[in-house]
Formats: structure tokens, sequence, C-alpha cells
């Protein structure tokens, strides 16, 4: 466990002081992809149109997923004969809209930030090489010339290593969130429709 800590100690010291705020960064964007990344997974095995079929026959299950709750709660709203149905659904979906674009803000902000923060590094590590070089100090308590250029690349590297992976995972939900938003949206207008054909 010690071998543990000595380890990210000597990490964290081979980056600077971008380190930290780096590492921050890279927990938070990857809580935020992994809580996307569970609330988009579809584990219901029915589409928009039989979901609508069993709510409007009253056939009720455990949603396995946000879309078979958004049905159930559709099928509620429809069982109550509301007067205007498409104001009373856009009202009831809202919260699951909000729901699948939770955290998106961040992810983008997050998946900017890293390069810079490896940039900054990439700055501070410069600065230190030509300090060395203008001291003539080859070896210095700081690393040197070889610890400048190497905080420089270190950070640079790390900042890309966080933000490539972090932009490919949102990729890949986006296009998720673009389906679940799709899907509650045809949900909305099968219920509808259904009422006007009655």
């Amino acid at each position: 466990m010690l071998d543990i800590i000595l380890e990210l100690e000597q990490f964290i010291e081979a980056g600077g002081f971008v380190m930290p705020p780096l590492l921050i960064v890279t927990m938070l964007l990857w809580y935020c992809l992994g809580y996307r990344f569970w609330i988009l997974k579809r584990r219901g095995k029915f589409g928009p149109r039989e979901l609508v079929r069993q709510g409007l026959r009253g056939v009720s299950t455990r949603p396995y997923d946000l879309v078979e709750e958004a049905a159930m709660a559709g099928a509620g709203l429809v069982k109550c004969r509301v007067r205007d149905l498409r104001r009373c659904l856009d009202s009831e979906f809202i919260r699951y809209e909000i729901e699948i674009m939770r955290f998106s803000p961040i992810i983008n902000t997050v998946v900017i930030i890293a390069p810079l923060l490896g940039l900054l590094g990439t700055v501070n590590g410069m600065i230190e090489t030509f300090n060395s070089l203008a001291d003539m100090a080859l070896f210095a308590q700081s690393g040197g010339i070889a610890g400048g250029i190497s905080q420089a690349l270190f950070t640079t590297q790390l900042g890309l290593v966080v933000a490539v992976p972090g932009l490919l995972f949102k990729s890949m939900l986006d296009r998720k969130q673009r389906r679940i938003q799709a899907e509650l949206a045809q949900i909305k207008d099968l219920y509808c429709s259904a009422i006007h054909v009655k």
C-alpha cells in the first residue's frame, strides 16, 4: 500500500502543479460519463410502439429504463383523460429529457479543459527548462533541463490521454441521448394520435 502511495506521489511530482487539478478533472469526467452511461442504457426489450400499446391496454410492468418509465407515466395521463394531453405529456416528459442531458455540459467542459491544463503544464515545464539554461544548471533541485522537458511532455500527454477517450465516449453517449429523445417524442405522438382515433 505504501508503494502505491509513493508511486502516486512521484506521478504527481512529475507533472508539477498542474497534476492535482488534472487528476480531479479526470475523476469528474469519468464519474459523469459513468452516470450518463447508466442513465442512457436501454435495458427494456420493447420499442415505443409496443410500450404505448401496453400502456393503452393497462398492462403494468416494472420499468427497466427511463423510456419505459416515461411510457408508463404517459399511460397514467391517458387514463386520467386530461384535457390537453400534448401539453401534459410535454410537462411530464420534461423531467426525463432533463435527466438524459444531465452532466452533458460538464463533460463538454472537461473535455475542453483537460488539454488546456496539459498545455499549462507544458508552458510551466518549458519555463523551468529555460530558467535552467539561463542559470546553466543542468541538474537542479527541480530537475534542471531534463526535468523541465519531462514535465512539459508528461502534462501534455496526460491532458490528451484524459480528453481523447472522454471525447470518444461522449460522442457515443450523445448518439444514445438523441435516440432516446426520439423515442420519447415518438411515445408522446403515439399517445396523442391514439386519443384522437378513439
